[in-house]
């Protein structure tokens, strides 16, 4: 999967302390730690800038966030909710942070934007551009 922007280097992330506690954890039990979502989750935390919650900054793609992406390629505006795996529900737009789409959201900031390889051989050129915090209204 590529989730490089047109510059080759991957977008820089900022992720919440609670986030990344939380989805160590989840990575670390014996139901996801030797899958290759896992290991693809794993490397987006170690390259991500860890921040304590309080120092979060405004738009930035979190667990539980509504995130508002438009694809660049199509023009087709999608709305989705980052989740963690039991609580996933396509038909209702919540998708697993351990899906590839899911995983290449978290940390991303409003106007940043990733190459999704979809099935079928086409790429979304996903862009953020609304994202809504767990805990606002």
């Amino acid at each position: 999967m590529n989730t490089l922007p047109a510059s080759g280097l991957p977008p820089s992330i900022v992720v919440s302390s609670r986030d990344a506690a939380r989805i160590e954890a989840l990575l670390e039990s014996p139901q996801w730690r030797h899958s290759p979502a896992a290991e693809s989750l794993l490397d987006e935390l170690a390259r991500a800038e860890i921040v304590d919650d309080a120092d979060m900054p405004p738009g930035v793609v979190g667990m539980h966030a509504r995130v508002e992406c438009i694809d660049d390629a199509s023009g087709e505006q999608h709305a989705l909710t980052l989740v963690y795996p039991h609580e996933a529900d396509a038909d209702a737009g919540k998708v697993s942070i351990l899906a590839p789409v899911g995983s290449a959201l978290l940390g991303l900031s409003l106007g940043q934007s990733i190459d999704w390889n979809i099935p079928g051989g086409r790429t979304l050129q996903l862009r953020v551009t609304g994202v809504q915090p767990a805990n606002a209204g």
